[in-house]
């Protein structure tokens, strides 16, 4: 389980890199684009963690 969890964060973070340095190649917009979408996966990488662990959609707290 924890190296599902630390791959489905690390996958994200990696995607995002990979996208930005796509999108600085592209259009010349170097270093921003690697900035927002490394940023952008590693929320991204923490959700699909949240998701695998099973932690979204739950309500803390006392049960009434």
């Amino acid at each position: 389980m924890a190296f599902r969890l630390g791959s489905e964060f690390v996958a994200g973070v990696l995607v995002g890199a990979l996208i930005g340095w796509g999108i600085d190649t592209v259009f010349d917009v170097a270093p921003w684009g690697m900035l927002v979408f490394t940023l952008v996966g590693f929320g991204a990488g923490v959700m699909n963690m949240l998701r695998a662990a099973g932690e979204t959609g739950k309500k803390s707290g006392p049960k009434a």
